[in-house]
């Protein structure tokens, strides 16, 4: 087992203007999260926010410290949120398990020592995905299905967005300090997600697409509204979205993305709307 991460920074919008295809590739897109056997992250400058994966396959896997957080353990100033998008496993945090099935989230919060990745079974492993931010306050872990999140019905076929946007670690479901986490599902026939397309000057947001089938795609759009590049991506790819930059997507084939968000307030409205016809 092996704890694997890089360090990214922070970007300015100018600067990015510049960067060619395998550029933006290598800045915002984060081409391998799930990892048989390791956990894998990513820690970014942007709200000092890490995005990754952990795959326990026949042994649990232990979330270490890594060396940008120069911290005893990892969310011994951090909270964390985790969702399962594969086989069952279970997530033990200080001695208590909690059962996680397809689609599960778990607020862990500051404070909490030891974290532990299980899989049931090792020939369908969990994949379980991490976002984590800085906290200031300790708050309990909480386990949060389907069943409990907050779920808005939005779009329509017409305009092929239709979507329900099931909000899991938000702030009228779980307790948290700045970190926020949901995941949007396209009803069939839909390709288009946020759009109309938003930005939010007070948080960043990073997105994880998964649900891909095999040969199919996801067009990812990012940057100033009028300024805008876009990034291909596939299944169980994640991709940074700074403040100022807009964060879209249309897919050649159904799928499902997780939206993670660190920032200053926790107000899901709090958003900055951009017609179609005023983006460039």
């Amino acid at each position: 087992m092996a704890t694997i991460y890089e360090e990214r920074y922070a970007y300015h919008p100018e600067d990015v203007k510049a960067y060619d295809t395998e550029r933006i590739r290598k800045e915002f897109l984060v081409e391998k999260v799930m990892d048989p056997g390791n956990i894998r992250l990513v820690y970014t400058a942007i709200e000092r926010f890490i995005v990754g994966g952990a795959v326990p396959v026949d042994k649990p896997l232990k979330l270490e410290s890594i060396d940008p957080l120069k911290a005893e353990y990892f969310c011994f100033r951090r909270e964390m949120g985790v969702i399962n998008v594969a086989g069952a496993g279970s997530i033990v945090v200080d001695g208590t398990e909690y059962k996680m099935n397809f689609k599960d989230a778990l607020y862990i919060g500051k404070g909490s020592k030891e974290v532990e990745f299980r899989s049931d079974d090792p020939e369908k492993p969990a994949h379980f995905y991490i976002n984590s931010a800085p906290a200031h306050k300790e708050f309990p872990v909480k386990h949060i299905t389907l069943a409990d999140a907050t779920v808005l019905h939005k779009g329509a076929l017409e305009t092929a967005n239709e979507r329900n946007i099931n909000q899991l670690l938000i702030s009228d479901v779980v307790d948290t300090c700045q970190l926020q986490m949901g995941m949007t599902e396209l009803m069939p026939g839909s390709v288009w997600n946020t759009m109309p397309a938003h930005q939010h000057n007070r948080r960043n947001e990073v997105y994880f697409y998964f649900n891909l089938e095999e040969g199919q795609a996801v067009c990812h759009f990012m940057g100033q509204p009028q300024e805008t590049r876009h990034i291909w991506m596939h299944n169980e790819q994640a991709v940074i979205s700074p403040n100022w930059s807009i964060h879209a997507g249309a897919g050649t084939g159904n799928y499902i993305f997780i939206w993670g968000m660190a920032g200053e307030n926790l107000d899901y409205t709090d958003m900055d709307h951009i017609t179609p016809t005023e983006l460039r």
